[in-house]
């Protein structure tokens, strides 16, 4: 039965990549808040539909990691600020998805780093999490950063850094560090960023999404 299930909800990934897109926002356990940043993937939806004629569905779903109903997403979103902890099952359940076709963005909000990076060791123990280079095709789609992850929100004055786990030579996951993209997405008011910094962050997004849908 489980098989079942799993072979029918590759179909959905499927079907979405083709069709329209479905983006996911992860929610987690381990105390971490899943949900900050509201505003963001709206705003980040809207832009890309708007800006460059994608398709994608107006409103996000939230998906929990043991849940079937990622395997109707493009792509899952995960942010936050603190702890994250998978079950064994959860952790089965997304690198099946993951391996599948789907696609994890983890954008760390600020303080996730030393447990999202645990958790993803768990994830693919058998896998390096490797920094990108700059002339990774995510950094080239509609819009080109010659120099890698842009700056929007600065923490520990680290520069930022994408990394990522690669399967077959396809990239499944994309860690975002130092960046914070999610809040160069909020609404203009929750974070005070200038236009100029909200549209890299934006234009980034929208180069994260072009290129789950080109690979």
């Amino acid at each position: 039965m489980r098989k079942i299930i799993v072979i029918a909800c590759l179909v959905f990934i499927c079907l979405s990549v083709v069709g329209q897109v479905r983006i996911g926002l992860l929610k987690y356990s381990g105390g971490g808040d899943w949900y900050a940043n509201p505003t963001s993937l709206p705003n980040l939806i809207e832009y890309c539909n708007n800006d460059l004629g994608m398709n994608i569905e107006k409103d996000y779903v939230t998906v929990e990691p043991s849940s079937n109903d990622m395997f109707n997403c493009t792509m899952i979103h995960m942010t936050g600020h603190g702890n994250v902890i998978f079950s064994d099952f959860e952790i089965e359940n997304l690198r099946t998805y993951l391996l599948g076709g789907g696609f994890l963005h983890i954008d760390d909000n600020y303080g996730m780093d030393q447990y999202v990076r645990r958790e993803i060791k768990k994830l693919f123990p058998d896998k390096e999490l490797i920094e990108l280079t700059f002339d990774h095709k995510i950094y080239h789609q509609k819009y080109t950063f010659k120099d890698g992850l842009p700056k929007i929100h600065e923490h520990d004055n680290k520069p930022p850094q994408g990394f990522g786990i690669i399967h077959e030579g396809r990239l499944l996951l994309f860690y975002t560090y130092e960046t914070d993209l999610g809040d160069g997405w909020e609404d203009a008011s929750v974070h005070n960023n200038s236009e100029e910094t909200r549209l890299k962050a934006l234009r980034m997004g929208a180069n994260i999404i072009s290129f789950i849908c080109s690979q």
